[in-house]
């Protein structure tokens, strides 16, 4: 989504009022959770759905 935007990791921060180490840990799936008040600052200034950037992938 970031691509399509054509918006940086350093602008979502921005935007988003969260450090880029933690927007690049939640970018890289290996964050443990989210707050969904993130999800949904990160889903407003993508101008997405959750769905659109969450992929659910069962551990083995």
């Amino acid at each position: 989504m970031l691509a399509r935007r054509k918006m940086s990791l350093s602008e979502l921060a921005e935007k988003v009022d969260i450090s880029i180490v933690n927007l690049s840990i939640l970018k890289t799936g290996k964050a443990k959770a989210v707050r969904f008040s993130t999800l949904e600052a990160i889903c407003r200034a993508l101008e997405c759905q959750p769905g659109d950037i969450l992929e659910f992938v069962e551990e083995n």
